[in-house]
């Protein structure tokens, strides 16, 4: 398939690039070549302003030589070890540090190779564990609208985005879903929004219409990031935690993106303060350098499935590249990194300053709404009539012209840079992307 160089931000190019066969590929547009702390750099010489974290993942910044050091010394060592019934140090020590920055409660690592990897094995795991304590009937599970969870077969059942949904069959079944918290009283909210939390009501509805003693687990991401920055209402996610504990139904949170410092602490569950059954992680696990994910849960989740006789299997599920060793190695070094620089402190004390900086948009042309929490915002666009997401893809086109990288989804501008930016950077971005937000049709 070739590269279609006027492709639109519904095309399927992105996807298909990587499978692409064009001698002129080093000539298409918007290619990086190189990158270095906050920087990309094209393949015209110029740097452009990472103000995304590559996709939510390179939370430390660019080419890091510790990380760098690190993968280049576990390639000369040990390149791979099988992950059934062998192992390696280092995915031990990288499970040990997970375990001591995650929250208290969360005691176990299972590794994974990305985010949807992740959500994969966490739904797999909820619906085994109600198996094993003889709940076998537990098998229904809860997701969001609006929710995104991954590209695999029980992500996209549980997500919530219609775009990832529709072509792809019946997908799923027993699968239903919550409503979204993104409400027009909450327009312009600086952090969490005062309302909505009676959203989280919902469940009752759904355990009452399937009956509790069906469903093995609830899904949310604590904040929605892929679908645009939507927030948790005050109280909202504590409610959710009250009803799934009441039913006896797990509550995951999948914290691929909020993971490791975006929200200014190491998990989102340590932000808002409610511990979750189990949590998916994967992209700043690594800072993005290599593929790796990993799902931590509480003792009594890993203690149902560890009854038997030692040689037999305790949960049918795995992957050849689970706990790879340079990926261990590259997530030891990114998680020393943000310790050593104080990463996730600097996100924290920025935060207020990334907020008004963020905040000082509103007005501008065609802003309808702007959102924020710890150094991660949106900025949501009114559509074109008739062209939804046409708005928000010229303003990705004309930023990337002037040396800033944004995300878009549908006509939401997301933002989430590397933690390691400082506020003549925040400067930087918010300056070129007024720049850009005036210019707009």
């Amino acid at each position: 398939m070739a590269l279609d160089r006027n492709a639109g931000p519904n095309d399927f190019s992105a996807f298909w690039m990587p499978f692409t066969a064009n001698r002129q590929f080093k000539k298409a547009p918007r290619m990086f070549v190189g990158a270095s702390g906050m920087y990309y750099k094209t393949a015209d010489g110029r740097e452009v302003l990472d103000g995304t974290a590559g996709l939510w993942c390179c939370n430390a910044g660019h080419c890091r030589p510790k990380i760098t050091q690190a993968i280049q010394a576990q390639a000369a060592e040990l390149d791979y070890a099988p992950a059934f019934q062998m192992g390696h140090p280092k995915a031990f020590e990288l499970a040990s540090a997970l375990r001591d920055m995650a929250p208290e409660g969360m005691e176990h690592v299972f590794f994974t190779n990305s985010g949807s990897e992740s959500v994969e094995t966490a739904l797999k795991i909820a619906i085994a564990y109600h198996r094993a304590r003889g709940e076998g009937q537990r098998t229904r599970l809860i997701g969001r609208e609006r929710g995104y969870h991954g590209v695999n077969f029980g992500g996209i059942s549980v997500g919530g985005i219609v775009n990832n949904r529709k072509v792809f069959g019946s997908l799923l079944t027993g699968v239903d879903h919550l409503p979204h918290t993104h409400i027009p009283e909450n327009a312009f909210t600086r952090g969490q929004p005062e309302h909505g939390a009676h959203l989280a009501d919902e469940l009752e509805r759904i355990v009452a219409l399937h009956g509790a003693e069906t469903i093995a687990a609830v899904i949310v991401e604590p904040m929605a990031g892929s679908t645009g920055v939507l927030l948790p209402p005050k109280g909202y996610l504590e409610r959710l935690r009250e009803i799934t504990a009441k039913h006896g139904i797990l509550l995951i949170f999948d914290e691929v993106i909020t993971g490791f410092g975006r929200l200014g602490s190491a998990f989102a569950a340590d932000h808002f303060g409610v511990l979750p059954d189990m949590m998916t992680t994967a992209k700043g696990l690594t800072n993005g350098v290599i593929p790796m994910g990993a799902v931590l849960t509480t003792p009594a989740i890993h203690d149902a499935f560890m009854q038997g006789p030692e040689h037999l299997i305790e949960l049918f599920h795995g992957y050849t590249y689970s706990g790879n060793p340079i990926a261990s190695a590259a997530g030891l070094a990114t998680l020393q990194t943000y310790r050593e620089e104080g990463l996730f402190e600097n996100a924290a004390s920025l935060a207020p300053y990334w907020e008004d900086a963020l905040h000082s948009l509103k007005g501008l042309p065609h802003v309808i709404d702007i959102r924020n929490m710890g150094l991660i915002g949106a900025v949501e666009l009114e559509p074109m009539a008739g062209e939804p997401t046409k708005r928000a893809f010229t303003a990705f086109l004309n930023a990337y012209e002037k040396g800033l990288l944004i995300r878009t989804t549908g006509d939401i501008i997301a933002l989430s840079p590397p933690l390691m930016i400082d506020k003549a950077q925040i400067d930087e971005l918010f300056g070129k992307l007024g720049d850009v937000l005036k210019a707009l049709d």
